[in-house]
């Protein structure tokens, strides 16, 4: 387990909150005035909060801005006697919410927080304001989902590596490895910008996989889809109807090549029609890495003007 009060030679600079909420010890930060609208923000595989270090000061000082740790990910326990799907993580991020009673949330989601946030989504939908992707999927009950994810999972090199080395029995050890070939695991999902890789940003990322036993949440996402264990939200007709009249945005970092604008935004605009959505050309996967600082100006803008 990383140092929780690590900051990473300056460039992670907020105060580590904690909580047993979800039956671990989740880590999260919690920066701004917490009176009034709350930003959550929520990272995927295998990044953790770090991903949004560049949002929060921009946002912090209007708004209550809550980035979790998923369990197994950055300053987040890895508890051993835990299953890691899908499922497991909104169960975790419900927890946080209700134990901290957020309201009037803007979901920011990237990779797999988009999922982990549509069910958050789909269980209170009170408490959602406004939507926002970032290269992540909202599936909510949309009829062609599986058969979008199928699609994605046929040209994405990511995923046909999970399905491979599942099938040949590799998964777990390649990725129980992951504070070594983290920047291959990156580069793989993607991103454009080279200059990012400096000794500093490689620590912050891989700290936190130091061992096989620390690896746990990065096994899990991966083998949770090899196996079908993930369990996508499934909102009941009142959820639906209530997530449907929010404001919401998608940005979308044109060369991801790990979730296919062609096959994940439609699911956006299936449940938003009339939402705006941003493409960002020459942005990759990690779009928060290639594009913070336009990113997070759409993001303020948006959140301002709805």
């Amino acid at each position: 387990m990383i140092r929780t009060e690590e900051s990473f030679s300056g460039s992670f600079p907020f105060a580590a909150h904690f909580t047993d909420a979800p039956g671990f010890r989740m880590h999260f930060v919690d920066e701004g005035p917490r009176e009034g609208e709350v930003v959550l923000c929520l990272h995927g595989e295998p990044t953790w909060g770090y991903l949004f270090r560049h949002l929060i000061p921009v946002l912090s000082d209007k708004y209550r801005v809550v980035v979790p740790d998923h369990m197994g990910f950055g300053k987040s326990a890895t508890p051993k006697d835990r299953s890691y799907w899908l499922q497991d993580h909104v169960d975790n991020l419900e927890r946080l919410v209700l134990a901290l009673d957020l309201r009037n949330i803007t979901l920011v989601m990237h990779d797999f927080g988009g999922p982990a946030g549509m069910g958050l989504a789909a269980r209170h939908p009170e408490r959602i304001v406004r939507v926002i992707s970032t290269n992540g999927p909202t599936p909510f009950g949309q009829a062609d989902l599986v058969e979008r994810v199928t699609a994605n999972a046929g040209v994405s090199p990511w995923f046909q590596w999970i399905l491979k080395a599942e099938k040949e029995g590799s998964l777990e050890t390649v990725l129980g490895h992951l504070g070594f070939n983290i920047l291959s695991t990156l580069k793989l999902n993607g991103f454009e910008n080279n200059a990012l890789i400096t000794d500093t940003w490689l620590n912050a990322y891989g700290a936190h996989f130091a061992s096989p036993g620390d690896c746990l949440g990065a096994i899990g996402w991966a083998k949770g889809f090899a196996i079908g264990a993930h369990q996508f939200a499934a909102p009941d007709a009142a959820a639906e109807r209530a997530i449907r009249s929010r404001p919401a945005l998608a940005i979308w970092g044109e060369a991801d090549h790990t979730l296919h604008a062609e096959h994940f935004l439609p699911l956006f605009s299936a449940l938003f029609p009339a939402a705006p959505i941003h493409r960002l050309a020459g942005v990759g996967h990690y779009c928060l890495e290639d594009a913070p600082n336009e990113i997070a100006t759409l993001v303020s803008q948006f959140i301002r003007q709805t």
